[in-house]
């Protein structure tokens, strides 16, 4: 692409799900020496979080119900990849978390936005591996997401390249980095980031800046993984 695709950044409705009760015992980590998360807090934290997208932003929020059957679904972000009118339903890599794709998209079908789905048994594709610039995709070869799932991405979304990023000590692509703004790429401090930011060194013309990661992080998780954005057109 030459440029910026228009309205890139700007969204009109974020997807959230609740934190249940299951999180601080039951969500998947990488490390399991992990500091135990007070639920009271990560709720909070969450609300908070919801209310910045609702109140700063001004996105309207769909808000679907907690299942503490499933204790990773805060994490919405796994469950699909929006670009424009058009949203892919992932194949999460953890076998446990794939039931949490069935009510996002139903909501995304509601938002009468163009579902694709997954159905080859081979892939797998986490929402929190994929990074759209606006130009481009990059979708991280992790744990989670593997080759065939970033093909199938690809044949989604025809009208932008999409590069690969391997991930090391990670355990997504976005874990350590995001796009903070069209041409504004916000990344980690850590080993695994700064492995990986050697693939971004070619983006010439994205100003780089290292951020911490704090509170999250204690299940694996970030702030982008707990909404999908939605840039809903106003029908005619």
């Amino acid at each position: 692409m030459a440029g910026l695709t228009v309205g890139f950044g700007e969204y009109t409705h974020a997807i959230v799900r609740g934190v249940p009760a299951s999180l601080p015992k039951e969500a998947l980590r990488m490390n399991e020496a992990n500091d135990d998360v007070d639920l009271a807090r990560a709720r909070r934290e969450h609300e908070l979080y919801v209310g910045v997208l609702m109140h700063k932003l001004g996105l309207q929020i769909v808000e679907l119900p907690v299942d503490d059957s499933l204790p990773d679904s805060v994490f919405v972000e796994d469950a699909a990849v929006v670009c424009g009118d058009t949203a892919l339903i992932t194949r999460p890599g953890a076998l446990g978390r794939r039931k949490e794709t069935e009510i996002v998209k139903k909501a995304l079908t509601d938002l009468h936005l163009n579902i694709v789905e997954m159905i080859d048994e081979s892939a797998t594709l986490d929402g929190g591996d994929v990074l759209f610039t606006g130009r481009e995709f990059f979708v991280g070869l992790s744990k989670r997401t593997n080759q065939r799932g970033a093909e199938i991405l690809a044949d989604a979304f025809k009208d932008y390249a999409v590069s690969t990023v391997p991930i090391y000590d990670a355990l997504h692509l976005k874990s350590f980095c995001s796009m903070a703004g069209p041409g504004l790429l916000v990344i980690g401090s850590s080993d695994g980031a700064q492995k990986a930011l050697k693939v971004f060194e070619r983006l010439k013309d994205h100003m780089l800046i290292p951020v911490p990661l704090t509170q999250m992080a204690k299940v694996d998780g970030s702030l982008s993984c707990c909404s999908i954005l939605v840039n809903k057109r106003r029908e005619m």
